[in-house]
């Protein structure tokens, strides 16, 4: 047994799990970014005062801060990584919030988040973190590590799963020993430092009091990197290739070619999300995509009982650093962390935006549960003139495209007005004709009463890597359709990924395709629109960079199809297929 480093606190002992993967999986690692050469690197105390202001961020600091830097831990296998740590000013024991990512700790940061509002935010946040600012001001410290091999941290960086959970673990039952900690912990965080929470939540820590994810996947194989069976790597690419750190990064991104199907490598950065008991504010939204099924899979297969979903109309970055979403945090980790009786467990279990492109959205609109427990799934069969229909359709009909540059469309007009909320799935019957595979898109778009096509506000205003379409999508790989009889529902298909099933000559084969989660209201007369296509939907050429959220990011390749000759979708007769959509009464 591993013993960490001695403290005045009580020993803590940690198993012997091993910190690296097994040799048989044959990870792909490559040398990290190199860190900038005016790196600054040394432990050292200083004091922030009071007013001061970091630009680019205005608000001035609203209370002085003891920052700690470069502070040396010893993980499990003797590795040392190092953490800051903001706190109180003083000697009085505080609860912790840490930001867990291999992005670098350096702070201020050299630009504000954005669409984040600069006189939000002090500058004293971690790329995707708690702003220290604000929490250290009412009375949390906020520990932001390098994780293992980032930064001047020993070792290699390691993308998600048992390794950097395990490192998690470590460093929350670290700070549970300081002198300054009430050993209370928490983890915060969007995107990788969401999901980095899944992991670090599974293994159990005994200090881990609660977590806050903030839009982050929970199975990376099935909600990113292999989405639907087909490689999904540009974004995940860049993102590695920018890891600065001493020694090497896990390159995630090259290993769909040695690990095209959900192995034990894959299995591995799945979430054992039923065993995470501890208290969950999940957040998430319904305008981007990037995260959207992973996080709403999260809250809805979470093993708490303490566990609470809120749903925004707006981009993540924007919605985390609001104040009023910060002081709504605060009065969950207040209630958890504290103690303090402040009614948080009257808070609604679920907070939803009902988003009406053309119209007002609906924001924090109260439920019990997710699904939403008064959900309806009803069926739209696709017919021979190009609609949806609410019932079977009797004849055998067939839609063709081309396989590679093609589509066939379907309407629905809603009779009455009509509210979505929740999972959608498209359960077609196919035919690849000239070919023994076969890559399936479908989009599920908003029309207006004369066909036009309803966007968002935040999709129209702003821009995304990578571009999210203007509504809800899904895509499977033919060959892998095979469920999951273990994780799938009769509302959300999951695919085990695990046993290719090519196609023959003339085989019209079934498929479930997971659409992702929608929230939006169609009026009377308004239209969906169900398009299906063997290309993905709006993604970025290849020829053009896409700027903003990400200031590295480059221009995104095409998704490797393996498409050739011609799709035919079977509907009708004994080829029943239907788009099954999520129908919320509406009060009369």
């Amino acid at each position: 047994m591993n013993q960490v480093e001695e403290s005045p606190k009580a020993t803590l002992v940690l198993d012997d799990r091993p910190s690296s993967y097994p040799s048989s999986w044959n990870v792909v690692f490559a040398p990290a970014a190199p860190l900038p050469a005016d790196y600054v690197f040394g432990r050292q105390t200083t004091i922030l005062k009071q007013g001061s202001v970091f630009p680019p961020a205005a608000m001035p600091l609203p209370c002085d801060i003891r920052w700690d830097r470069d502070v040396p831990v010893k993980l499990r296998d003797g590795v040392i990584i190092y953490t800051d740590i903001l706190r109180p000013v003083g000697d009085g024991e505080v609860p912790a919030i840490v930001a867990w990512s291999p992005y670098g700790k350096t702070i201020p940061q050299e630009d504000v988040q954005s669409g984040v509002d600069p006189k939000e935010v002090t500058g004293l946040t971690k790329s995707e973190g708690p702003d220290a600012g604000f929490w250290v001001s009412h009375g949390y410290a906020v520990v932001n590590p390098d994780a293992r091999g980032a930064g001047k941290s020993e070792g290699d960086i390691y993308a998600w799963g048992s390794v950097d959970g395990q490192d998690g673990h470590d460093v929350i039952e670290w700070i549970a020993k300081q002198s300054w900690s009430t050993g209370k912990v928490a983890l915060h965080g969007t995107s990788w430092l969401a999901i980095a929470q899944w992991f670090i939540a599974e293994t159990s820590p005994p200090h881990l009091s609660a977590i806050a994810p903030w839009n982050g996947m929970s199975d990376v194989y099935r909600q990113n990197a292999m989405f639907g069976g087909i490689p999904n790597m540009g974004f995940d690419a860049q993102v590695f290739a920018h890891l600065a750190g001493p020694a090497r990064v896990e390159r995630m991104d090259r290993m769909a070619a040695s690990h095209p199907l959900m192995d034990a490598y894959w299995q591995d950065k799945a979430a054992k999300l039923e065993s995470i008991t501890v208290p969950a504010y999940v957040v998430t939204d319904v305008v981007t995509d990037l995260h959207r099924m992973g996080t709403f899979e999260g809250y809805r297969r979470l093993g708490s009982k303490d566990k609470w979903l809120r749903v925004d109309n707006r981009q993540e970055w924007t919605d985390q650093y609001d104040p009023v979403n910060e002081a709504d945090l605060l009065k969950f980790f207040d209630y958890f962390l504290r103690g303090t009786d402040n009614g948080w467990q009257n808070t609604p279990k679920v907070r939803m935006a009902v988003l009406d492109p053309g119209g007002e959205d609906g924001l924090n609109v109260p439920y019990t549960s997710w699904p939403l427990e008064q959900t309806q799934y009803e069926r739209l069969y696709l017919s021979a003139d190009q609609h949806l229909q609410s019932t079977p359709v009797a004849k055998a009909n067939q839609a063709s495209y081309s396989a590679i540059t093609g589509q066939t469309v379907f309407t629905y007009r809603f009779p009455t007005d009509t509210q979505l909320t929740g999972y959608l799935k498209a359960h077609l019957w196919v035919e690849a004709k000239d070919a023994n595979e076969a890559d399936i898109f479908v989009l599920v778009e908003k029309l207006d009463k004369d066909g036009n096509l309803l966007v968002p506000d935040e999709v129209s205003a702003r821009q995304y890597i990578p571009i999210p379409p203007a509504g809800t999508h899904g895509r499977i790989r033919v060959s892998l359709r095979k469920l999951d009889p273990e994780l799938s529902t009769a509302f959300l298909p999951i695919q085990s990924f695990d046993q290719p099933q090519m196609l023959h000559p003339g085989e019209i084969v079934p498929i479930d395709i997971a659409i992702m989660p929608v929230s939006e209201v169609f009026h009377a007369g308004q239209q969906l629109r169900l398009k299906i296509a063997g290309h993905e939907f709006l993604a970025p050429p290849a020829t053009e960079a896409n700027t903003g959220v990400l200031s590295f990011m480059g221009p995104m390749p095409p998704l490797p199809t393996k498409n050739a000759g011609v799709h035919i979708i079977h509907g009708g007769g004994d080829h029943q297929s239907f788009l099954q959509i999520p129908v919320i009464p509406l009060a009369q």
